[in-house]
């Protein structure tokens, strides 16, 4: 199973000169954590409802008043659409995010890989024989490592 048959198509997108106001409307109407920030067609940098509240403690100025450039991460980890889960999911454990923007080969936005695509992707049962490329115990894993604990210090129940 790869990345584009997962990912959720719909991407709520922000430019590095809108004020942080846009996108954190954008993440209350949508009910999301995040936005990709876009700049002359290509991805730039992804910012987070945490980055947001940090900018606005740490410049100590209203969100219409700082640019999304001063809060974005800057630092890019991105998937392909025909990348498979487990090369997602080991780019988000390695860097420790539960988000990815899914680019074309262009650097154009197609998507976003989030933790909650992939654990939807590991409780959906099989189909016959087949079993699910991605395990709950996987999951389990990932969030461990993103969350920088060790994965036995995380429990699952049935």
């Amino acid at each position: 199973m790869n990345v584009g048959q997962v990912m959720t198509h719909k991407v709520q997108a922000c430019r590095p000169q809108d004020s942080l106001n846009i996108p954190a409307k954008l993440m209350w109407d949508n009910n999301c954590g995040s936005v990709a920030v876009v700049g002359d067609g290509r991805v730039v940098g992804m910012l987070t409802d945490r980055d947001i509240c940090m900018a606005a403690y740490t410049q100590g100025q209203r969100l219409d008043d700082i640019q999304v450039s001063s809060a974005m991460s800057k630092t890019l980890f991105s998937c392909r659409p025909e990348d498979t889960l487990e090369t997602a999911e080991k780019i988000m454990r390695a860097n420790r995010i539960r988000r990815l923007p899914i680019i074309d080969g262009d650097g154009h936005l197609v998507g976003i890989l989030s933790l909650d695509d992939i654990a939807r992707e590991a409780g959906r049962p099989g189909e016959g024989e087949r079993r699910a490329e991605i395990t709950a115990d996987e999951v389990c894993d990932t969030l461990s490592a993103i969350c920088g604990r060790p994965a036995q210090a995380v429990a699952m129940t049935a």
